[in-house]
Formats: C-alpha cells, sequence, structure tokens
C-alpha cells in the first residue's frame, strides 16, 4: 500500500492548526477541499485519521502515526530543498572534469586557482587521459565535462557532443638553439624539404606534420620517435632533428631550444570544453565553463 505524501503533509497542517478549516485558510484551499483530501487519506490507510467534532478536529492513534512520518518527510523535504538551494548556489557539491597533458601544464592551472578562489565550497577533481578516453569518461558519466581537441579531419561528433570553442592552439615548429632557422620568428614548410624530423609515435601531431609536408610537396624524414614534447625538445635541442608541437605542450620550453612559427597553412587545433548533448550542466559545470572563458580572455594576446 502507497500513501500520498501530500495528503499526509495537508493531515499534519491539520493537526498543527487543529481544525480543517485552519488549514484550509494556511494552505489557501477551501474547507470542503481539505476535507475530501483527509477522507481520501483515511481510505488509503483504512481506518480513521481525525474525530470531528464542534470545536475542530482532534488525531486518532492511527492519525497521530501519519502526522509523526508526516513531520519527519517535512523535515526531510526542508533538508533536500535547502542542499539543492546550496548546490544552485554552489556553496557545495562536487565537480568531475576531463583534461589531457598539454592544456594541463599550460590553461588549466590558471583556471583551477580562479574556480576555486570564486567557488571554495564546490570539491574539484580533474582525471587527465587521451583523447578516447575522455570520451569514454563522458560516456560513463566518470566526468560531467572535459577539455577536449580536435583538427579539421578529426572532429568532436557535434551530434552526441556539445562543445565551447576556447581557443585556438596552433602550431610551432621546434629547432635547436645552434639550427641555422634559430634567429627566425616564421619558416614556411617548402623550405624544410630536407630536414630530418623528430615525430610523436602514433599521435595526432604526426598527422599534422604528414599533411603538412604532404601539401608542400614532399614526405617527411623521419629521424626519432618521441613519447612526449619534452623527450621531443631535448632531441632537437641536440641536433637530430625538428620537430612539430602545439604551442601550449611549449608553456616551458628549454633553453637550448628556438620556437618559430611556420607559415599561416600550418593546422591550428581548437581546444573545447565538451559535455554529453543529452546531460545538462549541473550549477558547478556552468560556473567553470565561465572561469575557463574569463581566464582564456585574459591569457589570450
Amino acid at each position: 500500500m502507497s500513501y500520498d505524501v501530500r495528503r499526509m503533509l495537508l493531515l499534519a497542517e491539520v493537526a498543527r492548526h487543529g481544525s480543517l478549516t485552519g488549514a484550509a485558510a494556511a494552505l489557501s484551499y477551501t474547507p470542503s477541499a481539505v476535507s475530501q483530501q483527509v477522507s481520501r487519506l483515511e481510505a488509503e490507510v483504512g481506518q480513521p485519521l481525525v474525530q470531528r467534532h464542534a470545536r475542530g478536529v482532534t488525531l486518532t492513534e492511527a492519525g497521530q502515526v501519519v502526522v509523526d512520518h508526516a513531520e519527519r518527510i517535512d523535515r526531510q523535504l526542508r533538508s533536500a530543498e535547502r542542499a539543492l538551494d546550496d548546490l544552485a548556489g554552489l556553496h557545495h557539491g562536487t565537480l568531475r572534469l576531463g583534461t589531457f597533458p598539454t592544456v594541463s601544464a599550460s590553461l588549466l592551472p590558471h583556471v583551477v586557482r580562479a574556480f576555486r578562489t570564486r567557488h571554495p565550497g564546490i570539491e574539484l577533481t580533474v582525471h587527465s587521459a587521451r583523447r578516447a578516453r575522455l570520451l569514454e569518461m563522458l560516456e560513463s558519466r566518470e566526468i560531467e565535462l572535459s577539455l577536449m581537441w580536435d583538427y579539421p579531419w578529426r572532429t568532436v561528433d557535434e551530434s552526441t557532443h556539445e562543445s565551447v570553442h576556447l581557443f585556438d592552439d596552433p602550431t610551432a615548429l621546434v629547432v635547436g638553439a645552434t639550427h641555422p632557422l634559430a634567429g627566425r620568428r616564421t619558416v614556411d614548410f617548402a623550405e624544410l624539404a630536407e630536414e630530418q624530423w623528430i615525430v610523436r609515435a602514433d599521435h595526432p601531431v604526426a598527422e599534422v606534420l604528414t599533411r603538412s609536408c604532404r601539401a608542400a610537396g614532399y614526405q617527411p624524414r623521419i629521424a626519432y620517435q618521441a613519447h612526449d614534447y619534452q623527450e621531443a625538445q631535448a632531441v632537437a635541442a641536440v641536433g637530430l632533428g625538428i620537430a612539430l608541437a602545439p604551442r601550449c605542450a611549449l608553456a616551458s620550453p628549454r633553453e637550448d631550444i628556438a620556437v618559430l612559427e611556420p607559415g599561416p597553412n600550418a593546422p591550428a587545433r581548437r581546444i573545447l570544453l565538451t559535455h554529453l548533448r543529452d546531460h545538462p550542466l549541473t550549477p558547478a559545470a556552468r560556473a567553470v565553463t565561465e572561469v575557463f572563458a574569463a581566464v582564456v580572455a585574459t591569457l589570450q594576446p
């Protein structure tokens, strides 16, 4: 048997005022409407809940049991309302965010610092992973929101995901400090046909290199396959080759390298803040989105 919680709460109001008329006035109902609801609750319970008399009503034993439970329910509902108000007001709560290494080392620290200053009551947890794993964690709800990247030939699926475009991360060229190009600011891919290349193995930047060199009319000659950008910088510094890297990956460049702009035709990647389209953002997620936008605005030249 299930009981209508609204009728239980109404009965508690009747007990509080000692009459159907008083409860009706407090709830902006008519006395007859209150009487009907009490009668329906009695039918649900299967026994009388009030005793009517000239001065009002008194509870039966069964009525007192129902009211005791109704008052506990009312306290729980009020507690839930306060908790939800706190969440909406960002006084407490949690936020699970995804990221990937290059923005974790550049943009993310600024965002975390600003977010914690604005919303110290929100517990922020961050998971760093590769793109495929971040998409999996969004699907499984392990994270609510994730930093993401894409290139024109490999975009985030807009039918299932919604993204905020934070900024474009340009491709940079890394050469050793003693390389003949080290004194220059820009270089065109057509000038690099005879160079040896350092490339990230099984990484999107390898496709950026292949596409860029092919567009300039040659196939890149690979001298070294690195596992991260620090390794690529170190190998470039000793002259084994030159390398491409997203600008965000060079937030802390070595002193023995030079960083050049490889012309306007080098593909840039988009840095996105992504969530599942059918999963509305919580107040905390909306708040961190605003912080990302504000931080990016201060960091852009």
